[in-house]
Protein backbone atom coordinates (compact mmCIF):
# COMPACT_ATOMS: atom_id res chain seq x y z
CA UNK A 1 0.00 0.00 0.00
CA UNK A 2 2.71 2.23 0.96
CA UNK A 3 3.78 2.25 -3.21
CA UNK A 4 0.06 3.06 -4.50
CA UNK A 5 0.41 6.15 -1.88
CA UNK A 6 3.75 6.97 -2.79
CA UNK A 7 3.16 7.15 -6.84
CA UNK A 8 -0.36 8.54 -6.36
CA UNK A 9 0.98 11.75 -4.00
CA UNK A 10 0.63 14.92 -5.68
CA UNK A 11 4.07 16.12 -5.01
CA UNK A 12 4.94 12.61 -7.27
CA UNK A 13 2.45 13.45 -9.99
CA UNK A 14 3.38 17.43 -9.94
CA UNK A 15 6.60 16.17 -10.36
CA UNK A 16 5.66 14.42 -13.72
CA UNK A 17 3.38 16.68 -14.64
CA UNK A 18 6.62 19.74 -14.32
CA UNK A 19 8.82 16.82 -16.90
CA UNK A 20 6.25 16.17 -19.73
CA UNK A 21 5.39 12.66 -18.55
CA UNK A 22 1.57 11.24 -18.27
CA UNK A 23 1.57 8.83 -15.60
CA UNK A 24 -0.23 5.75 -16.53
CA UNK A 25 -2.50 4.11 -13.27
CA UNK A 26 -5.50 2.62 -13.45
CA UNK A 27 -8.75 2.45 -11.00
CA UNK A 28 -7.84 0.83 -7.68
CA UNK A 29 -8.73 -3.17 -7.99
CA UNK A 30 -7.44 -3.01 -11.77
CA UNK A 31 -4.89 -5.38 -12.08
CA UNK A 32 -3.71 -5.01 -16.01
CA UNK A 33 -1.94 -2.05 -15.85
CA UNK A 34 1.56 -4.56 -15.32
CA UNK A 35 0.11 -7.76 -17.19
CA UNK A 36 1.95 -6.75 -20.14
CA UNK A 37 5.36 -6.29 -18.13
CA UNK A 38 4.28 -9.29 -15.49
CA UNK A 39 3.79 -11.48 -18.63
CA UNK A 40 7.44 -10.66 -20.40
CA UNK A 41 9.40 -11.39 -16.84
CA UNK A 42 7.80 -14.36 -16.58
CA UNK A 43 9.21 -15.68 -19.82
CA UNK A 44 12.55 -14.09 -19.44
CA UNK A 45 12.94 -15.99 -16.19
CA UNK A 46 11.65 -19.33 -17.31
CA UNK A 47 12.62 -19.36 -20.89
CA UNK A 48 16.83 -17.99 -19.96
CA UNK A 49 17.56 -17.23 -16.37
CA UNK A 50 15.65 -20.29 -14.30
CA UNK A 51 18.69 -21.81 -12.49
CA UNK A 52 21.07 -20.22 -14.39
CA UNK A 53 24.21 -19.03 -12.79
CA UNK A 54 26.13 -15.87 -14.29
CA UNK A 55 29.67 -15.61 -13.40
CA UNK A 56 29.55 -11.64 -14.09
CA UNK A 57 27.21 -8.89 -14.42
CA UNK A 58 28.48 -8.51 -18.31
CA UNK A 59 27.52 -12.04 -19.26
CA UNK A 60 23.90 -11.62 -17.74
CA UNK A 61 23.64 -8.88 -19.38
CA UNK A 62 24.58 -10.23 -23.02
CA UNK A 63 22.58 -13.31 -22.46
CA UNK A 64 19.50 -10.93 -21.67
CA UNK A 65 19.92 -8.56 -25.01
CA UNK A 66 20.09 -11.49 -27.13
CA UNK A 67 17.51 -12.84 -25.66
CA UNK A 68 15.41 -9.68 -25.78
CA UNK A 69 16.85 -8.36 -29.18
CA UNK A 70 17.23 -11.40 -30.77
CA UNK A 71 14.62 -14.36 -29.46
CA UNK A 72 11.90 -12.36 -28.14
CA UNK A 73 11.40 -9.08 -30.56
CA UNK A 74 12.20 -11.06 -33.62
CA UNK A 75 11.35 -15.39 -33.50
CA UNK A 76 9.42 -15.39 -30.05
CA UNK A 77 5.16 -15.62 -30.79
CA UNK A 78 3.32 -13.92 -29.05
CA UNK A 79 -0.56 -14.22 -28.31
CA UNK A 80 -1.65 -10.62 -27.42
CA UNK A 81 0.21 -10.46 -31.17
CA UNK A 82 -1.97 -12.89 -32.67
CA UNK A 83 1.05 -15.17 -32.57
CA UNK A 84 3.34 -12.97 -34.40
CA UNK A 85 6.55 -11.83 -33.29
CA UNK A 86 6.85 -8.35 -31.96
CA UNK A 87 9.49 -7.26 -35.60
CA UNK A 88 6.51 -8.91 -37.57
CA UNK A 89 3.30 -6.94 -35.83
CA UNK A 90 5.25 -3.64 -36.00
CA UNK A 91 6.05 -4.38 -40.14
CA UNK A 92 2.73 -5.40 -40.73
CA UNK A 93 1.41 -2.14 -38.97
CA UNK A 94 3.53 0.02 -40.53
CA UNK A 95 2.02 -1.55 -43.85
CA UNK A 96 -1.23 -1.38 -43.03
CA UNK A 97 -1.04 1.81 -41.47
CA UNK A 98 0.77 3.45 -44.87
CA UNK A 99 -1.86 1.63 -47.28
Amino acid sequence: MLLLIQYASDDFTKKLKKLGFKQSMSGKGDCWDNAVAESFFGSLKTELIHNKKYATIAQARRDIFDYVEVFYNRVRLHSTLGYMSPEEYERNYKISAAA
